[in-house]
């Protein structure tokens, strides 16, 4: 990831990579970026394990969501301001120490990594483990559907930037507006979640909120006003983050310590999976039915979707304290 920022920076110097046909060099960077990422993800949710006490991860899960949102929000602010009164050359320079300061702050972590539990896999056959243990778990398959379909379905960001021109008129700074809105409602619940007692009836507690996030969305779909549809998106950004740190929680409580990465791959192809295919299935949708059809059907659906596992699922409506 170093690496891609690197030829980001050289790029934005090189003013004939830029004039490249089709800018094949720019997607073959973000190409390998994902490959880098799809191995970094699980590999620091399993670091985490071993470096937090199982007993606190509800709370480090909170702080470290609340850390991501916070970047979420200010990241792509900074990197506007820094592009807009500098160059590209600048915030790409700005992203590539960055990027350097989290290499060197994983390198210095010290802690004793644990001893394999058994002897080393091929990926296929290590994949296909942990594919089997998530769907032998009620409670964490459960889980992983909920967040799968909701952002599948009830996801509305793809279509921001029709809600900002088409509907609700605000211009490109509008747009800006309602993208930092869900990050900023996660920042904000993300910070309660850390310093509240841990939650006594989770299962319910990720239920209910991933009902509201799709309520919510519901809502945006209608809203015809700037500042609703604000309050709106930031609602639907607390209620995703209560059910980021439940899921995230789950995932390590129920997870031996041997198949975490394993697992945590499964629900990183959970979480991806989900996004991308969620801004595919929102463009056809809208592009058949219409933005405002779209957006509020999903909603519905992702209402449905919770109705089905809690019905489905009584161990995940019966869980109670994430210990």
């Amino acid at each position: 990831m170093l690496c891609c920022s690197i030829s980001f920076l050289i790029f934005s110097v090189n003013p004939r990579v830029a004039a490249t046909p089709g800018a094949w060099p720019f997607f073959a960077v973000i190409f390998v970026s994902g490959i880098a990422r799809a191995f970094f993800n699980p590999a620091r949710s399993a670091l985490l394990a071993e470096i937090v006490p199982r007993s606190a991860y509800a709370n480090a899960a909170a702080w470290r969501s609340s850390a991501w949102q916070t970047a979420a929000v200010a990241g792509p602010a900074i990197g506007g301001l820094l592009y807009g009164f500098s160059s590209a050359t600048v915030a790409y320079a700005a992203d590539t120490v960055l990027m350097l300061v989290s290499v060197l702050a994983f390198a210095a972590i010290r802690y004793t990594p644990a001893a394999p539990a058994s002897a080393r896999e091929p990926i296929a056959q290590s994949l296909r483990a942990g594919v089997q243990f998530v769907f032998q778990n009620p409670v964490i398959l459960s889980a992983l559907t909920l967040d799968l379909f909701s952002v599948l379905l009830g996801g509305a960001e793809a279509l921001l930037p029709v809600f900002a021109s088409d509907i609700l008129h605000v211009g490109p700074e509008g747009l800006g507006v309602l993208r930092a809105a869900p990050a900023v409602g996660a920042v904000l619940m993300s910070l309660y979640l850390a310093h509240r007692r841990p939650l006594e009836r989770a299962g319910r507690a990720m239920l209910y909120a991933v009902a509201a996030f799709a309520i919510a969305i519901i809502g945006f779909g209608l809203s015809t006003s700037m500042t609703l549809s604000f309050v709106l998106l930031a609602l639907s950004g607390m209620a995703d983050n209560v059910s980021v740190v439940i899921r995230s929680t789950l995932l390590q409580i129920l997870t031996p310590p041997d198949m975490l990465g394993r697992v945590s791959a499964v629900n990183a192809i959970f979480i991806g999976s989900s996004n991308e295919l969620g801004a595919f299935e929102s463009g056809v949708t809208a592009k058949l039915l219409g933005t405002v059809p779209a957006v509020v059907l999903g909603g519905l659906a992702s209402l449905g979707v919770v109705g089905v596992v809690a019905k489905t699922v009584p161990d995940l409506r019966n869980l109670k304290r994430l210990e």
